[in-house]
């Protein structure tokens, strides 16, 4: 009879060891901080982790499709079909360009493609049925060199300019020039922007260059 009953302690923990496994586990969920030390195997902070105060001098952008026009920028208006109002038009002091038909269309602070659809939606508006409009800058807005330079003044701006090659344009150096770097003057839709930089900076249109004097 003991031989018959010993087997059974074995058995019921068995399936109580089956029914355990046969259940589902619960499902660990990661907090922000916890999948971090997973990543970089650091330990994750209690609270939040205090932000690290790097300083990087800033440099205007190099320009690109997305260039905002200003004023002094020159456009070709094509707009297909139509010779009267295809042609040369320039930004305004305003900020705007003033076509036959339509009267004054803002421009300043836009893109090329939506000066474009501007221009299309107000054709559109009794003028044109379904106008075809292509806007391409014709030539940008100056830039102007000051301080310790050959001929400082206002210049053409040509695309990929840098300060260096501002700087040649203007005749080079004056004797007297600080040549490792100077102080560029950046406007964009947050307003005016002063920073000190190095000659290979790239520069945008309607940018202005301080050279300044070096002191020994």
């Amino acid at each position: 009879m003991r031989g018959v009953l010993a087997p059974i302690p074995c058995l019921v923990a068995a399936l109580a060891l089956a029914g355990c496994m046969g259940r589902t586990a619960p499902v660990a969920v990661t907090s922000e901080g916890s999948a971090d030390s997973v990543a970089y195997g650091t330990p994750s902070p209690a609270g939040p982790a205090p932000m690290a105060a790097a300083y990087a001098e800033p440099a205007p952008v190099r320009h690109d499709a997305a260039y905002h026009l200003d004023a002094g920028d020159r456009l070709r208006v094509v707009v297909y079909g139509q010779e009267g109002l295809t042609n040369t038009y320039a930004i305004d002091a305003g900020g705007a360009i003033t076509m036959p038909l339509i009267g004054a269309v803002p421009a300043r602070d836009r893109t090329t493609a939506g000066l474009a659809t501007e221009i299309s939606a107000r054709l559109r508006r009794g003028f044109i049925r379904e106008p075809s409009v292509a806007v391409e800058i014709e030539s940008y807005r100056p830039f102007f060199i000051l301080g310790e330079v050959a001929a400082p003044g206002q210049y053409p701006y040509v695309p990929n300019m840098t300060v260096e090659s501002a700087v040649a344009i203007a005749g080079g150096f004056s004797p007297r020039a600080r040549r490792d770097r100077v102080t560029l003057t950046h406007t964009d839709a947050s307003g005016p922007a002063r920073f000190v930089v190095p000659p290979g900076t790239p520069l945008s249109p309607g940018d202005t260059v301080l050279v300044g004097e070096r002191w020994f």
